[in-house]
């Protein structure tokens, strides 16, 4: 393989040059305490850090960050840290969706604005590691991933606890007086207990599994849970291996293809990971030039059994995985649906990443003749209430509930229900089917996870614990439930949920993808005559650049003008 020489290198043509800029560039360079041979003819390699005092998910990226850069030194690079929005999850509102695009332009700027090789990208809550992949794919330098990792099981009362799904449990416990306010609290201080992101299969395992799937993080990096010795060691070793990669010019456009892809969406099946991950990896694909659909996960979604046992659908916990032999043992006993020979960051292809690895527990990643579901961890829907599409995770429901018919009753957002949803006189049965609109990309704005809709608590007092809840909303992966989302078009803008009124029958039938509303064209053309567009929220800011360009569910929910693989051209250094 011929490899860069140090003229080659992109920084060079900061520093390398004769002239006045870059004399300005090494004299502020060595104003900050460096001297030219720390950097002179070597690789200057970014480390993005998405550390904040309000991310508890990456509250240890202080500590990795400083392990990664001594991964660089050691290699013979020049790491540059560069802090980037974080993205907190738990905190950010209305919706860390609506800054996913922000943080995935502000990579790609990032990246280009400097005199920068090649990236180690620190991410791991939800939607950084879509959003520092977007942004790092558009600026097409050699990058690897560096997975926060999940934190360790919760505890309370000699329970195991896991984040997100019992959250849900526990909350409706106090909703029905089956716990008290005290007892509340213990499950609070109990549930996450270490630096790291959710430790079930929510979103944030399921998208660092697939970005390991598609080849960007050194092999098991993924399932290493944040507080364990080996997550700082495998911080060191990535980011020795960024500097190599950027010697051998080994670019996303070498490693991605549509192959890696479906590599992705098996992984992402086979785990029973998150329904979000529809809209991630459709968008990161867009970015790579690649066309990845929805239908495309329902296709292989008929192949893939799901044998990570695994909450929100099975028992077990990240950390279980881990010590089960983790997502590369995972991906040995699926490698029969994986296209071995796709190239990863590693320098080798998936095959000789996942050579040799041992499941260690099989009931935490289970055996192919004994999976937790036989195939269809996710399901696309299709019908007269969702043209574009529409979501549910099979395993996650109650099996009874894949084939309803029922009447609706509709809110008409989200403050709509949480006023009524427990309103005793609200006309609701276990038959009725829950409707949340105006939750989507404009609608929420930026698509909240507000398709778990409650169960009333009428209900939940007479036993009900499932029941069909449609949105255009998303759900986070830590839930579950017989929750239809991301109904596109979404409501705001005209879908065919702004047209949905109480009692019309909706018919959910997931064996054979359909979603359909029971009234017919005529008084549907009828209702949507009447509909009026709402005004829009924004008159400025990032809301209106949000509202004026985000596209929808289907399509990725990315902005428009950053789709694609159009070159930008890189700055002139004068």
């Amino acid at each position: 393989m011929t490899k860069k020489t140090p003229e080659q290198l992109r920084s060079h043509r900061w520093y390398g040059a004769k002239d006045l800029r870059a004399f300005g560039h090494r004299s502020r360079t060595a104003q900050m305490g460096f001297e030219r041979g720390d950097y002179a003819g070597k690789p200057v390699i970014a480390v993005v850090n998405t550390w904040s005092d309000i991310n508890p998910c990456h509250s240890h990226f202080r500590v990795r960050a400083e392990e990664v850069k001594r991964g660089i030194w050691q290699a013979g690079g020049f790491p540059v840290e560069l802090p980037a929005m974080s993205l907190s999850e738990p905190f950010q509102k209305p919706t860390t969706m609506m800054y996913r695009n922000l943080l995935a332009l502000e990579t790609e700027e990032l990246l280009r604005s400097h005199p920068i090789d090649g990236a180690v990208l620190m991410g791991g809550c939800d939607k950084t590691t879509p959003a520092l992949i977007m942004g790092a794919l558009s600026m097409g330098l050699p990058f690897i991933f560096m997975p926060a990792g999940p934190m360790l099981r919760g505890h309370f009362r000699g329970q195991t606890l896991g984040s997100g799904s019992d959250t849900w449990k526990y909350w409706d416990k106090l909703r029905t007086g089956e716990i008290d306010e005290p007892t509340w609290m213990e499950v609070e201080e109990g549930i996450a207990r270490t630096p790291g992101h959710c430790m079930t299969m929510g979103t944030a395992s399921t998208m660092t599994s697939a970005a390991e799937a598609l080849g960007l993080t050194l092999p098991g990096a993924a399932s290493i849970p944040a507080a364990d010795s080996a997550h700082a060691r495998m911080a060191t070793q990535t980011g020795r291996r960024i500097v190599d990669m950027v010697w051998e010019d080994l670019t996303p456009a070498r490693i991605l293809s549509a192959d890696a892809f479906d590599n992705a969406v098996t992984t992402v099946l086979a785990l029973g990971g998150s329904t979000n991950s529809i809209i991630h990896l459709v968008a990161m694909a867009r970015r790579a030039g690649i066309d990845l659909t929805a239908e495309r996960f329902d296709a292989l979604a008929q192949r893939t059994p799901v044998i990570a046992d695994l909450r929100p659908a099975g028992r077990f916990l990240m950390e279980d995985f881990f010590c089960a032999g983790g997502l590369r043992a995972l991906l040995a006993r699926i490698a029969h649906l994986l296209v071995l020979d796709t190239p990863t960051v590693s320098g080798h292809t998936l095959g000789e990443n996942i050579a040799g690895a041992d499941v260690f527990n099989d009931e935490v990643i289970r055996p192919l003749d004994n999976p937790l579901v036989e195939r269809d961890g996710i399901a696309v829907l299709r019908g007269s209430l969702a043209p574009d599409g529409a979501v549910i995770k099979p395993p996650a429901a109650q099996a009874h509930l894949l084939r309803h018919t029922g009447p609706a009753l509709v809110f008409n957002d989200y403050n709509d229900m949480a006023v009524r949803v427990d309103d005793p006189d609200l006309p609701v049965t276990a038959d009725t089917v829950l409707v949340l609109r105006n939750a989507g990309p404009q609608g929420g704005p930026g698509m909240p996870e507000w398709g778990q809709l409650p169960i009333p608590k009428k209900l939940l007092a007479q036993g009900v614990k499932d029941m069909v809840r449609i949105s255009d909303a998303r759900m986070s992966g830590t839930s579950y439930g017989a929750c239809v989302l991301h109904v596109a078009p979404e409501s705001w803008i005209g879908g065919p949920l702004a047209l949905v009124r109480d009692g019309d029958l909706i018919c959910l039938d997931v064996p054979a993808r359909r979603l359909d509303l029971l009234v017919d064209e005529g008084e549907l053309a009828r209702r949507k005559a009447e509909w009026k567009a709402p005004e829009p929220r924004y008159a400025r800011g990032y809301g209106a650049l949000f509202e004026g360009h985000i596209t929808q569910a289907n399509e990725g929910c990315d902005f428009d003008f950053l789709e694609g693989t159009a070159p930008t051209e890189d700055p002139e250094i004068h």
